[in-house]
Formats: structure tokens, C-alpha cells, sequence
């Protein structure tokens, strides 16, 4: 059980670009990182209106003189420091992952990147390329892998108890984005222009959630081919989708059904996840993220609990609240910047034998992400025909 010992020596000088005052992702940021000792807020450019940003950051404890008008002038300003920062968070548009990204690892500063990662596999070879090459760790925000229950299923799959897997079910939809967008905010607006969103609106912006979660899960499947519909409801947001659905063909046989949509209404965001096996069954939502369904043919239902000794060491070792109280978003967060944390230190260190088994969301995972996406993309395109999964 985590407990806010420190599992590092000493917090990591961490600095943010993007995540200001009017960002809706910064302060997930900072509850996941700021909340074991792991990292301490020393500098960043917060917001685009520069005066904005300064203000916002002093008011966070960071001084006024390391709160910069640009990511470029957070770089000039921290590598001339003797206290610079380590470890920068990029939590801005989709656009603008890569070259912020690749400026850091440049200047030999390791990167916790919002998903999806970049545009192309070819630009997160590059960076993988880099961030191997000066030694570096590049961590992907895929936050809701943090919750215990994640880590529950996954041992339980590795430990044989579904059987043969057959069938995997995945939904991540909301109603917000069900209406036009002509009084839409900033955040919608720019994920919805190619330009800045990339190739894809929902896929990339919450269905890379889904298929990283089912990697955690199920490591050792591999998707052979796929089918991707995908529509825009509202036209304005065309050629990108507000509504997608996917099918899977894995290397042994599953069959999987991936649904994303932002145009759900009445539905106020909820993700499902149902894995089948030829023995058993486990269902996580995260409107329920305390309770996983475990179902075993010919037996009565059961409900496992977080917390509970009966768990695999595996979720118990991430959990933080016990048994007796509710296991949050902000509690996933922190574990997802706590295992990157500890990347970090380890590749400081030159522990390669920790890094070999010390999971965390990396640059492969958003790489993978973004492969995914790309044929995603290349089945819509071609009309929702199957595709090789390449």
C-alpha cells in the first residue's frame, strides 16, 4: 500500500508547459505529481498570454522569474541554471507534443507528454530515437491506468484465472460535445480541427485510453486486423468524428469491440471494460472504480473490493486508501507520476535491471497509441473495411 513515503531520494525538479489557469488537464497534472514528495514545482509556461501565465504560476509557489513566456524561454531559462528543471509536463494541444517534446529532450530534460503522443509512428520513433540516445525517459499521461483494479485484472489474466481470453469489450462515451459548436470552448474547438487535433477528434482524445488500458491488461495479445466506422454528427467537425466504432481481430482469436462517442447525451462520461475468457469474466467501470465483477461460469457472481487482502500483491501495492474508502481519479494520477518518477530515477542511476520490469505508460505505449490510430484512420478512410494491423 502506498502510504507518501518517498521511494526516491529526492523530489524531482519539475517544471509544466501548458495546464494553466483556464487548461482543463493541468491540475490532474499537479494532484498526480505533487502528491507523494516525488516532484516539486520549481517553473513553467503556463498560458499562452504570458502575463496570465506569471500570475497563475505565483499563485501555484512558483517565482515569478521561472515563469516563462514560451517553452522556448523555460529551456533557455532552466539549462542555464545549475537548479534547472529535470522533468517537464507538455499538457497543450496535439499539435505542439512533438516539437515541445523534442526541444526538451534536446536540452537533455526528461518528458511527461499528454496523449495521444504526436501525429505519426514515424515522429515517436524519432523521439524514442532521442530520449534513448541522451539517456532519457518520456512518460505518457495515460491516467486511468493507475487505479488498483486495473493492476487486479491484469494479474488475475496473467495468472490464467479467465482461461483463454475470447472476447474484449471497450466504451469510453459521454454527451458534451452533443450539441454544435458554435459557442464551443477553446479546448473543444482546437480538438476538433485537423490542424491541431490531428487525424482524429474521439479516438485520439479518449479511445487511446481504452486500447492502452486493454495492453495493461492483456500484454500478450496483439491486434491482426481491425474495422474503424467512424462519423462526425455535428458536420462542422468533419472529417473528424465525434462517434467511432472499432472491431478487433487478436493473434489468438478474440474477437474485440471498441466504442468511443462524445455525442451520447445524457451520459455524463463512463468507461466500461469486459473481458471474456473461456472460465471467466471481469467487467471495471470506472464509475465504479472500488469494484471489479468477476464472473466465473457456473458459480455465483462475485464482487471484489480494493484493498481487500484477498487481492493480488500486484493492486494492493498501488492502492492508497484501503478497503474503506473510495479509490479516485486523482488517486490513479498519482500513481501513473509516481511510476514515472521512479523511471526517472532509475535511468539517473543507470538501473537498468529495474527499468527492465518497472511498469509505467512510456514512450512505446504512446507509440502503440498512435499506431493504432493511424490504422484506425486508414480503415475509415478506405471506407470502415478491414485493414492488416500494421
Amino acid at each position: 500500500m502506498i502510504n507518501g513515503e518517498r521511494t526516491i531520494a529526492r523530489p524531482l525538479r519539475w517544471g509544466m508547459v501548458g495546464g494553466g489557469r483556464t487548461g482543463q488537464v493541468g491540475y490532474k497534472h499537479r494532484t498526480g505529481a505533487l502528491r507523494d514528495g516525488t516532484y516539486e514545482l520549481v517553473a513553467g509556461a503556463f498560458d499562452l498570454d504570458a502575463a496570465r501565465g506569471r500570475d497563475f504560476g505565483t499563485m501555484l509557489g512558483v517565482n515569478g522569474d521561472r515563469c516563462y513566456a514560451t517553452y522556448e524561454d523555460l529551456i533557455a531559462g532552466e539549462t542555464a541554471r545549475e537548479d534547472g528543471v529535470e522533468v517537464v509536463s507538455v499538457a497543450t494541444p496535439n499539435f505542439t507534443h512533438y516539437e515541445i517534446t523534442k526541444s526538451l529532450l534536446e536540452a537533455r530534460i526528461h518528458v511527461i507528454c499528454e496523449k495521444p503522443l504526436f501525429f505519426t509512428v514515424d515522429e515517436c520513433d524519432e523521439i524514442a530515437a532521442l530520449a534513448e540516445n541522451n539517456g532519457l525517459i518520456v512518460g505518457v499521461t495515460y491516467g486511468f491506468t493507475g487505479h488498483p483494479l486495473v493492476q487486479q485484472m491484469a494479474a488475475m489474466v496473467a495468472k490464467g484465472m479467465l482461461g483463454e481470453v475470447r472476447i474484449v469489450d471497450l466504451q469510453y462515451t459521454h454527451g458534451f460535445n452533443a450539441g454544435d459548436d458554435v459557442d464551443a470552448p477553446e479546448a473543444v474547438k482546437w480538438r476538433t480541427n485537423p490542424k491541431t487535433a490531428g487525424a482524429t477528434f474521439v479516438l485520439g482524445d479518449i479511445g487511446t485510453h481504452l486500447y492502452y488500458l486493454s495492453e495493461v491488461v492483456l500484454p500478450h495479445l496483439k491486434v491482426e486486423k481491425l474495422l474503424c466506422d467512424r462519423k462526425a454528427f455535428i458536420p462542422s467537425r468533419a472529417p473528424l468524428e465525434d462517434h467511432a466504432t472499432v472491431l478487433m481481430h487478436y493473434d489468438n482469436g478474440a474477437r474485440g469491440r471498441l466504442w468511443v462517442s462524445s455525442v451520447n447525451a445524457g451520459n455524463m462520461g463512463s468507461q466500461r471494460y469486459r473481458f471474456v475468457g473461456s472460465k471467466a469474466s471481469l467487467e471495471w467501470s470506472d464509475s465504479h472504480p472500488d469494484q471489479l465483477l468477476y464472473d466465473v461460469q457456473g458459480e455465483p457472481n462475485r464482487i471484489l473490493h480494493h484493498g481487500m487482502p484477498y487481492l493480488e500483491d500486484e493492486s494492493l501495492a498501488c492502492d492508497r486508501m484501503g478497503a474503506l474508502h473510495t479509490e479516485g481519479l486523482g488517486d490513479s494520477w498519482s500513481n501513473i507520476y509516481l511510476w514515472i518518477a521512479e523511471a526517472i530515477d532509475a535511468k539517473a542511476q543507470g538501473d537498468d535491471t529495474f527499468l527492465k520490469t518497472h511498469h509505467y505508460p512510456g514512450i512505446a505505449a504512446g507509440t502503440e497509441g498512435v499506431r493504432w490510430l493511424e490504422n484506425c484512420v486508414r480503415s475509415a478512410d478506405a471506407g470502415a473495411t478491414w485493414v492488416d494491423f500494421q
